[in-house]
């Protein structure tokens, strides 16, 4: 077996498109912004067209040889391509340009390699990068093997390839070990809340929509966000009160890409739990971006191949750029199917908290209720959820409260505090549908 040195270092990049006829349609765009979210410097941008991919090349012979002089000419120090390259077809273009060679997966590893800062992140990242190395060691080795034979040649038997094998195959299994512990924490974390009765809301979407941006305005928090691709590695969980619900549990998860690897997803499968258990999920969007129907169906791709049978509320962000006004699109009756917002002016926002409040709770509706001066905690926590619209005392001393929430929160939290609800509610306490008696105090 033939081996030889992998080129190292340097950032001076050319990127390659290839169009092929059998393959997904390409964005160019997205393309440099992920190079560039790698930190490449880049030098040119090449593209060519093919009905089908060349076995050994990917790329014809002839644009080989013109990529090669290029790199030539301006001491490049790596290609990357657009596509997922198979180890073969790296190697020989590596043979021939005689620098570094990237597909599209080496280069969002790279990103994630970058941005994971928690334990659980790296853990991923290793895992991942791993598992593409692995496919890959027929490269970049220089060592002897030691079954050539020879006077100080000879070996116990296994060439050092299959003992680096070996040693990959130890250390994926160590990582994936150390993600199954994490796994089984979430799960404790998930069961305690469902215990609790704390609901969670996952944002999820394609990357560089604004969901760390719209994160940190719902939860007042400061997870980091910037205009670039992968912004979000490590999930983020913050608990916060939610107006019409109470407590609840919020997660920023990490963006989606078209044709994000196979092995990304099996190796952030810890961190995309946090999507499969959630209550309700957060599609936030782009609106403002060219693309947006095929990021949409990107995303909606990943979550089928993570078995996420979620409820999705669509939310529109961008509409500062996008020029959309900012409203609640029902599918149904009280049924929310999308909203339009801005994180960046903060437009639509309690548009997109009312429609969070009817998609976990239900329908919204106006209640006139009344409070002896002893149901004071009922009071409290109406005001807690922020659903109260005016009050005033009656003659008898008695509160009265006009409030707008969903019937079965109302239930609930007259339930919890053993009150009557005929009592409270008057004429309007029939139209609930479980007896009054399941909320009377039984004597």
């Amino acid at each position: 077996m033939e081996y030889f040195e992998r080129h190292q270092g340097g950032e001076r990049a050319i990127l390659v498109s290839v169009s092929v006829q059998m393959l997904d349609d390409l964005d160019a765009e997205e393309f440099r912004l992920l190079a560039d979210s790698a930190g490449a410097e880049i030098l040119q941008h090449i593209t060519a067209q093919r009905i089908k991919p060349d076995p050994k090349l990917f790329i014809g012979s002839g644009k080989a040889e013109e990529i090669a002089e290029l790199v030539k000419a301006e001491e490049v120090d790596l290609v990357v391509f657009d596509h997922s390259l198979s180890p073969a077809q790296e190697r020989n273009l590596e043979r021939i340009f005689q620098c570094r060679v990237v597909d599209r997966t080496g280069l969002i590893l790279d990103i994630f390699a970058q941005r994971a800062r928690t334990h659980e992140g790296k853990l991923q990242v290793e895992l991942a990068q791993l598992k593409h190395l692995s496919s890959r060691l027929v490269r970049g080795w220089t060592h002897l093997e030691r079954q050539k034979g020879g006077i100080g040649l000879r070996g116990p038997g296994e060439s050092q390839l299959e003992t680096d094998r070996r040693l990959l195959r130890i250390r994926m299994g160590q990582l994936q070990d150390q993600l199954e512990k994490v796994r089984q924490t979430r799960l404790q974390g998930r069961a305690a809340r469902q215990k609790a009765s704390v609901p969670t809301i996952s944002l999820v979407g394609y990357t560089n929509a604004g969901k760390s941006s719209l994160f940190n305005i719902l939860a007042n928090s400061d997870v980091y966000a910037a205009d670039q691709l992968f912004a979000t590695l490590d999930p983020t969980l913050r608990r916060l009160n939610w107006d019409g619900i109470g407590a609840l549990v919020l997660a920023d998860t990490v963006g989606f890409v078209r044709n994000l690897p196979h092995a990304l997803v099996e190796s952030f499968k810890a961190t995309l739990e946090e999507t499969l258990e959630a209550n309700l999920l957060l599609h936030v969007i782009d609106s403002s971006s060219p693309d947006m129907l095929e990021q949409i169906e990107a995303v909606e791709s990943v979550l089928k191949e993570i078995g996420a049978n979620v409820p999705v509320l669509r939310v529109y962000n961008k509409i500062d750029i996008s020029m959309e006004e900012a409203k609640i699109v029902y599918a149904a009756p009280h049924l929310p199917d999308r909203v339009y917002v801005s994180a960046h002016s903060k437009q639509g926002l309690n548009f997109l908290r009312q429609a969070v409040q009817e998609c976990l709770m239900g329908q919204l509706q106006s209640f006139e209720l009344v409070l002896k001066p002893e149901y004071g905690k009922l009071r409290t926590q109406l005001y807690a959820l922020n659903v109260i619209q005016t009050e005033h005392y009656d003659d008898a001393g008695n509160l009265n409260l006009h409030i707008i929430i969903a019937p079965n929160k109302l239930e609930q939290l007259i339930k919890q505090a053993h009150l009557p609800i005929d009592e409270i509610l008057g004429s309007k306490a029939s139209q609930f549908k479980r007896p009054l008696e399941e909320f009377e105090i039984k004597s």
